[in-house]
Formats: C-alpha cells, structure tokens, sequence
C-alpha cells in the first residue's frame, strides 16, 4: 500500500520568485538544506544536514520534470524510503500564489505525518527565499 501526502501553502508573490524559490540551491538552502539542486530533467542532487542517531543527514534525488513555473517534480531519497515529490504552482483569484505539494510513496501513516511535520517546518523559512 502506498500513501502520498497532499499539502497546500498560500503566499502573496509572484509566480516566479516561488518557482524561483523551489528551483534556486541558494533560496533552496535558507528553508530547506545545504544542496546541489539544479533544475535540470535528469540531474541528480542532495539535500544535505548534520547527520544523527537517526539518519545520515543526506536526502538523495534525481529531477523528473521541469515546467517552469508551474510544475516541479523530483525523486527523494532517504535510505530505503524513495518518493516522488511534485510541486504545482497557481496564481489565485485574489492574487496568491498556491503551491500544492504531493509526496507519494509513503509505505505506512508514520513516515508519511514525519513528512507533513517536516513540510510544515520547513515552510517556516520559505518567505526569506522570497525574498
């Protein structure tokens, strides 16, 4: 059984600095982590942290499609557990930009709420790569 988690975050910018924002290793790094991310189809990247008793702080991923700026998808890559992210972006009527994000490949409800904790906390930091 697989499960996908399914997440929507709301900002007042443009379309362009949040594809930049989810496309740019620099702005990538201010929310997420240290990385090598290239929006390029076939390009295959790390999100790097600390290591921890837990995990070895690398998130291993490869670019499966680039439609700039409205849809972004890679794999992610942690150990045994590989997922396939995908960003949509959308201009609302009340111009906001909606990004939609959907991780699919979960095996069980644990890792997948470790995942929304996880997306929650990271879009903590998104506005300062809007910046």
């Amino acid at each position: 059984m697989s499960l996908a988690l399914s997440m929507d975050f709301q900002y007042q910018t443009t379309i362009e600095k949040a594809w930049s924002a989810l496309t740019d290793s620099n702005k990538l790094a201010k929310w997420i982590m240290a990385n090598d991310f290239k929006p390029v189809v076939g390009h295959q990247f790390e999100f790097r942290t600390e290591p921890s008793q837990y995990w070895d702080g690398i998130i291993k991923g490869e670019v499966l499609l680039v439609d700039e700026p409205n849809r972004l998808s890679y794999t992610f890559a942690n150990g045994d557990e590989k997922h396939t992210v995908t960003w949509t972006l959308q201009v609302l009527e009340d111009g906001k930009v909606n990004l939609h994000l959907e991780q699919t490949g979960f095996t069980n409800k644990q890792g997948l709420e470790g995942a929304r904790y996880g997306w929650r906390n990271w879009f903590g930091g998104f506005e300062q790569a809007l910046a």
